[in-house]
């Protein structure tokens, strides 16, 4: 096929609110060695773009200022593996908000069976982020029990999902008794309403006042001594995001005593070569999962690349349940 020279993208030139989402022509990009160009089909969008947009999230060096860290669609130019044609979803520093996107060859998957592309658009940005934080990080094995904030978010149902599949009882937290439906009928064992009670007695009734081997927390602030109060001995706090902040006041005597781990990462600033291992670590434990029934993607609703600006106040007003996703013709 005939690649073009210009393209529409998402690129706001000053932070702001979702007005500043407007389609602008772009060149497409060159891939440079170890990277295909993608035609994008799909975009997903994710918190982490909204704090971008706000001036809040600063690129990596380099990064494309065009918006978007998740893609998928069809190589235009092949690298790797990845011949012209193949359809594939990629985990990008930026650029996913356009027609073309350059990604490395090492950081993109094959769109799991049964999956449309669209749907396949909203896994790489959660599974990158989840994958490593709850089984690596948080050393996270069948029989032990996980507590996931923003239960029905994109991490948060992946969280589930993932959970669900690697043998942990997941107790969520989530803004509703409507989500916390939504979040039981995903698979979670429990669902707290945290705008009716105190999650910390919350969980401490579930689990026999033995909390929890896991907390995935993406709050911060106020949370942090409140999950840590969750958590059973010898647990782990895993923190990925501070929506209150990153600062907590943590009685570390507490910590001390009951042999608590405290720790968390921001998927963004990795390394390409770690990116690589966890898309390979993927692709062989987590993508068959899908085809085997025991993965689904959790898509909320899909925008045109045009209304970006409608996906952002979506993803602000927290109604979602599950990915938010661009569409490109």
């Amino acid at each position: 096929m005939t690649i073009p020279t210009t393209m529409t993208a998402i690129d706001p030139d000053r932070p702001g609110g979702p007005e500043v989402l407007v389609p602008v022509e772009r060149p497409v990009p060159r891939p440079g060695p170890g990277e295909v160009l993608i035609r994008v089909h799909a975009a997903g969008v994710n918190r982490p773009d909204v704090l971008q947009r706000l001036g809040f999230y600063p690129m990596p060096p380099g990064a494309p200022s065009i918006m978007g860290l998740e893609v998928a669609g069809e190589v235009v130019v092949g690298a790797g593996r990845w011949q012209v044609g193949d359809h594939v979803c990629a985990l990008v520093t930026g650029g996913g908000y356009a027609e073309y996107c350059a990604a490395p060859a090492a950081q993109c998957l094959p769109i799991p069976d049964g999956l449309d592309i669209a749907a396949a658009a909203g896994l790489p940005e959660t599974y990158f982020t989840v994958w490593p934080n709850v089984f690596e990080r948080g050393r996270a094995k069948a029989g032990e029990t996980i507590l996931v904030h923003g239960g029905t978010s994109g991490i948060g149902t992946t969280a589930i999902l993932l959970g669900k599949a690697f043998g942990l009882k997941v107790i969520v937290t989530a803004g509703s008794a409507d989500k916390c439906a939504a979040a039981r009928g995903l698979g979670a064992d429990y669902a707290i309403d945290y705008k009716a009670g105190d999650f910390v007695d919350k969980v401490a009734g579930i689990t026999g006042g033995r909390g929890v081997d896991v907390v995935l927390d993406m709050v911060g602030g106020d949370y942090i001594p409140r999950n840590l109060a969750c958590l059973a001995d010898d647990g782990r706090h895993v923190s990925i995001a501070f929506q209150r902040g990153p600062r907590a006041e943590v009685d570390f005597s507490a910590v001390m005593r009951r042999r608590l781990t405290l720790t968390g990462s921001a998927l963004r600033p990795r390394s390409a070569a770690f990116k690589a291992e966890v898309a390979a670590t993927l692709e062989t434990k987590v993508w068959p999962l899908f085809a085997a029934g025991k993965l689904r993607a959790v898509s909320d609703m899909t925008f045109p690349l045009a209304d970006a600006a409608a996906a952002h106040r979506r993803m602000e007003a927290g109604d979602h349940v599950g990915k938010i996703v661009l569409t490109v013709a």
